[in-house]
C-alpha cells in the first residue's frame, strides 16, 4: 500500500495504491509529489506514467482522516499535500502521462488536469464532488479538461463526465478497454521517450511558460475558500453527512 515506482526503459511508472478507493491521506499526497519530482530530476527518465491500482484512479482526500483530526491540522495538511502533488505533476521536468480507470474525483482531477497526456479506460468517469463535501478546489484543473460553461455546470451539480465525452473535447487522448490501459499509456510514453530528452525537457518547460492559466496561483486561491467554509462549519457538516451515508 502507498506510492511505488518502477522503471520500464526510460519510462518511470508511478503507482498509487491506497485501498479501497485511493482516497489519499496527507502523507500520501506528499509522497506522491516526491516520487514525481524525483523521477523528473532523474536524467535517465524521459517520461512519467501516473497510474493506480484498485477500483478507481483517485477518490480525492481521505475525509475520515480529516474528521478524526482535532483542529485543522489534517485539513491544512490535505490542502498543502494536494497543492504539492498537483504542482509536482505540472512542474515535472518531463511529460507526465496519466492512465485513468474507474472513478477520478476531486484530487484526481487535480492530478489529471495538470498532466500532459491523458489515457483513459472505457469505464473511467471524472468529476469534482467538492460542493457536496463542503469544500472547493480543482476547478482550476477541471477547466483544463472541459470548456468554461461545462466546467461550471459540472462543478455546481457535482455531476461526472465520461472518458468518451472528454475524448470529444480533446483532453483525453485515447479511450481503451480497461485491460489495455497500461499498455496504451506505455505506448504513448515510449513514443515520447524515443525523442531527444534535451528537446523534450525544453519543450515541457516552454509549454508551461506559455500557459495562459497560472495553475499554482488559481488553485491556491480556491483553497482559501475551502478553509473559510471550514471556519463557517459548512464543511464539517457536509463531511459528516457523507460519512454517515446521507
Amino acid at each position: 500500500m502507498g506510492i511505488r515506482t518502477e522503471r520500464d526503459g526510460h519510462v518511470e511508472v508511478v503507482t498509487v495504491d491506497y485501498p479501497p478507493v485511493n482516497a489519499l491521506p496527507v502523507q500520501g499526497w506528499f509522497d506522491l509529489a516526491d516520487a514525481i519530482t524525483q523521477a523528473g530530476r532523474d536524467a535517465g527518465v524521459h517520461v512519467v506514467i501516473l497510474r493506480a491500482e484498485g477500483r478507481g484512479f483517485n477518490a480525492g482526500v481521505d475525509i475520515k482522516e480529516i474528521q478524526r483530526s482535532a483542529g485543522y491540522d489534517a485539513l491544512v495538511g490535505a490542502n498543502r499535500g494536494c497543492y504539492a502533488a498537483f504542482g509536482a505533476v505540472y512542474d515535472c521536468e518531463v511529460p507526465v502521462v496519466a492512465a485513468v480507470h474507474g472513478f477520478c474525483l476531486g484530487g484526481g482531477i487535480g492530478l489529471v488536469g495538470n498532466s500532459d497526456v491523458v489515457i483513459a479506460s472505457e469505464d473511467a468517469t471524472f468529476g469534482v464532488p467538492e460542493v457536496e463535501r463542503g469544500a472547493l478546489g480543482a476547478a482550476t484543473h477541471l477547466a483544463r479538461l472541459v470548456p468554461q460553461h461545462l466546467m461550471r455546470t459540472l462543478y455546481f451539480t457535482a455531476r461526472k463526465i465520461t472518458a468518451a465525452e472528454l475524448l470529444t473535447h480533446g483532453s483525453v487522448y485515447r479511450v481503451v478497454p480497461r485491460a489495455d490501459l497500461d499498455e496504451a499509456a506505455l505506448d504513448v510514453a515510449r513514443d515520447i521517450a524515443k525523442k531527444d530528452p534535451r528537446v523534450i525537457r525544453a519543450a515541457k518547460e516552454a509549454l508551461n511558460g506559455i500557459d495562459t492559466q497560472q495553475v499554482h496561483r488559481s488553485y491556491r486561491f480556491e483553497q482559501g475558500f475551502t478553509f473559510e467554509l471550514n471556519l463557517l462549519g459548512a464543511s464539517d457538516e457536509a463531511r459528516e453527512e457523507f460519512l454517515n451515508g446521507r
